[in-house]
């Protein structure tokens, strides 16, 4: 197995992890050369990759990759592989078996609280959720054109050791904004890595929700991690009076709970299910500082 993780940064080195094993060559690309040099560190094969020019050491790495991870945002004009290699994606990777595409919830858009699933329409609001959207739309089309199964991963809010609400906590960053009704869902960065893992092991193409079993409000995610700290929570704050960057406002104008039954049903069992249990472990562990 010849992995290549397009974008390895937080999810993309838990990927790599996951599929790192007795005869897995395994290959990440990052814009910067300081993180080259951590992912080696780590017994990955790094390369620099600006989104706009495979270098030639790149190019020839691709020519043996078996299973691709594409987790690099698109932009404008499109998703930077799909603009690049295009109708030529099988001729720079002809050995391709499997593709995984890193998406996120985001692409249905609001739907006030309702629950969704992979079969629900999609109303994105954001430019970058929109961008989403027609990211997967190439992905899939590339799959079927090459004969090649492609996993769109939707994910749900991202956390894990190094990322999660102890660490915001210490920082003093952590806000506790109260929106009347606002649920998210979430997902432990380790479920995003197995999840890719099992669907590339079973060679599973489709349209998957990565996200926990519990969505619910935000504030009490906050006040939980206090409470297993031992120190007092951060006041609430009204979300409509409360000072907030234009993304992180455009965060809470999307409330829906997503549901994850089609990839359990796929027969993946998710190590953290809940918050609740979640950040539990990351606190008894000592891992949330990653």
């Amino acid at each position: 197995m010849h992995v290549m993780i397009f974008g390895c940064g937080y999810s993309g080195s838990a990927i790599a992890t996951a599929f790192s094993g007795p005869g897995a060559r395994i290959a990440g690309t990052t814009r910067s050369p300081e993180k080259a040099a951590l992912l080696r560190n780590e017994g990955i094969e790094a390369f620099l990759f600006d989104g706009e020019t495979p270098s030639e050491e790149l190019r020839a790495e691709m020519k043996g990759v078996t299973h691709l991870v594409q987790s690099i945002a698109p932009g404008k004009p499109g998703d930077p592989l799909i603009r690049l290699f295009g109708a030529d994606l099988g001729a720079a990777m002809p050995k391709l078996e499997w593709i995984g595409y890193l998406s996120t919830v985001g692409v249905y858009g609001d739907h006030k609280g309702a629950w969704v699933d992979e079969d629900t329409s999609l109303h994105p609001v954001s430019a970058r959720s929109v961008e989403r959207v027609e990211a997967e739309e190439a992905w899939l089309a590339a799959g079927e054109r090459l004969g090649i199964p492609v996993a769109v991963l939707r994910l749900a809010g991202i956390y894990g050791p190094g990322r999660n609400a102890f660490c915001n906590i210490e920082k003093g960053t952590a806000r506790r904004l109260i929106k009347k009704d606002q649920v998210f869902n979430r997902i432990r960065v380790e479920d995003i890595a197995a999840a890719a893992r099992f669907l590339a092991g079973q060679k599973r193409g489709g349209v998957f929700n990565v996200t926990d079993d519990e969505p619910g409000p935000p504030q009490d995610v906050i006040a939980e991690a206090a409470f297993l700290m031992g120190v007092a929570p951060p006041p609430e704050q009204p979300f409509e009076t409360a000072e907030l960057s234009p993304m992180a406002r455009s965060f809470y104008g999307e409330n829906k709970r997503v549901s994850n039954r089609r990839l359990r049903a796929a027969g993946y069992n998710f190590a953290y299910p809940n918050y609740h249990m979640s950040l539990a472990e990351l606190w008894s562990s000592g891992r949330w500082r990653g």
